[in-house]
């Protein structure tokens, strides 16, 4: 049986070499309609499903994506594995624009709602966020970049912010403070909405723009963002199809995350 992966990003990643597309499927779910039809692709190993989360035209900001239904339609087609990608602010003062970091660590700064599947009157649910990216995942990534001659960046913390403005520089000078690295709007509650469900998931931000007050005297725009992003897209799908044609990957736990997680009386 094929194993059924889910990629989630911007438009035009679901574009990628060596996959036949099949179809696309809308799919609804108990928390509503996700941003768009999943794309259904297949070769010898996978079945893939590429959804955009802002919606076929990115017509959804961050604050208005529902996470719930993007999510839990992945859960639904019983993909296994979720390979996220993200534009994000570069706050590290090393990063460069254009550079593909492997996020290992992150912040939450938003204040959204629905940040769990587990709202219901007595049954509380605290996942372990001591791991926050399935390490598997991390590793076959880090080597299908390797495999192509692609500088992945392995480690980086990002926190995520409600958006959709972009940050303020004292906020960008507090956030370094406390050791994020680059700052996006999109991680929470996605990452650990996969991660109620047992999903395994890891992401891969591009460095699209220096944040705010990280360059002086200089204006950020989404233009900059978008094109960027542009740019880079061929080498996150070379990536995508160096893993995608390598059915290889250790063993991890993320499936039983919930083991021990409710709080009983």
């Amino acid at each position: 049986m094929k194993k059924k992966i889910g990629i989630i990003g911007g438009t035009g990643l679901e574009n990628i070499a060596g996959l036949q597309f099949m179809n696309a499927v809308k799919q609804e779910t108990p928390y509503g309609s996700p941003a768009d039809e999943y794309k259904v692709y297949e070769n010898d190993l996978y079945i893939i499903y590429a959804l955009s989360r802002h919606g076929k035209n990115h017509e959804y900001a961050p604050h208005n994506v529902n996470y719930q239904a993007n999510i839990y339609g992945f859960y639904m087609l019983e993909a296994s594995e979720i390979l996220s990608f993200s534009s994000v602010g570069g706050i590290n003062l090393t990063y460069r624009n254009g550079d593909l970091v492997l996020t290992d660590d992150a912040i939450d700064n938003t204040n959204r709602g629905s940040v769990t599947f587990h709202n219901e009157k007595g049954k509380v649910i605290h996942i372990d966020m001591s791991s926050p990216f399935c390490n598997s995942l991390r590793q076959k990534l880090l080597k299908s970049a390797e495999n192509k001659g692609i500088s992945l960046i392995n480690g980086g913390t990002y926190i995520c912010t409600d958006g959709p403005r972009f940050e303020t520089p004292a906020e960008i000078k507090m956030y370094r403070i406390w050791g994020a690295d680059m700052v996006g709007m999109t991680l929470f509650p996605e990452l650990t909405l996969a991660k109620e469900l047992g999903i395994c998931y890891a992401n891969i931000s591009l460095i699209t723009n220096a944040a705010s007050g990280v360059e002086e005297n200089r204006k950020l725009t989404s233009d900059e963002v978008v094109e960027e992003a542009k740019r880079n897209t061929a080498k996150i799908t070379t990536i995508i199809e160096e893993y995608i044609n390598n059915s290889e990957r250790e063993q991890c736990s993320c499936k039983n995350i919930l083991l021990g997680a409710a709080v009983s009386k």
